[in-house]
């Protein structure tokens, strides 16, 4: 892996001949599920660092729609949208096991994911965007509510053969289902500190409080931290949040 802020011309842009590029901006929680995808896989890549406040010139020839993240394949094809990418490295690399064989336990556990994509990140970006109390009040019950979901579906998830009683999706290893949804828990940080956040420490989202601290202590997870001071700031700046 190494970085790049190569200049381009207006007709051209940086990328690895013959290798895998990745586009992605710093502390972006999409960004972060394919540096985890192709970090977990073991798929040596090029980073180029993009500035959402200031994007390059050329990045339209990457991805007109100016979105991040964007993944080079080595055939030139350009792949965006981090699930599409993480599913991508997962198809493409079946060694990586970031995936299960079972077409069931995969569904499980990309529904596991969409509670997150559908549910939880929605109800989170309501929260931090919701400026009356009332409307934080409901916007923060909604999210507890959908955190619940997740929590449930952990559950559930270890007593079966694949889950292996925990404490990650596939018990003890690294999966999609992390690498899909840890950057989310914890942009978190931001509505903890600005929105008044607090997931309860009880039986009721146990499973929860248990998986996020698993993998807070895991490689794949620590590659790419980030400090919850740090990513409080980023989100208070990015919706311009005061406490």
């Amino acid at each position: 892996m190494s970085s790049s802020s190569t200049s381009a011309a207006a007709n051209e842009y940086p990328y690895e001949e013959g290798g895998y590029t990745l586009y992605s901006a710093f502390g972006d929680p999409f960004s972060l599920r394919s540096l985890r995808a192709l970090s977990a896989a073991k798929v040596p890549y090029k980073l180029v660092g993009i500035d959402f406040s200031n994007l390059p010139s050329w990045y339209h020839l990457v991805n007109p729609q100016l979105k991040l993240p964007s993944l080079r394949l080595p055939s030139g094809e350009i792949l965006t949208e981090s699930l599409v990418i993480s599913e991508f490295v997962a198809d493409q690399f079946p060694e990586a096991q970031l995936l299960p064989k079972s077409a069931i336990e995969r569904a499980q556990l990309r529904l596991f994911v969409e509670i997150f994509t559908s549910r939880v990140i929605p109800n989170m970006i309501n929260l931090l965007t919701s400026a009356a109390a009332e409307e934080q009040d409901s916007a923060r019950a909604n999210l507890l509510a959908t955190i619940k979901e997740a929590n449930d579906e952990l559950a559930k998830q270890w007593e079966r053969p694949s889950g292996k009683g925990g404490p990650l999706w596939l018990g003890d290893k690294f999966s999609l289902a992390e690498i899909n949804t840890v950057s989310f828990v914890k942009q978190m940080a931001g509505a903890k500190k600005y929105r008044g956040l607090v997931i309860p420490q009880t039986q009721e989202y146990a499973a929860f409080n248990k998986w996020v601290d698993a993998f807070s202590a895991y490689p794949e997870y620590l590659e790419f931290s980030i400090p919850d001071d740090v990513l409080a700031e980023a989100v208070a700046k990015f919706f311009n949040l005061k406490e």
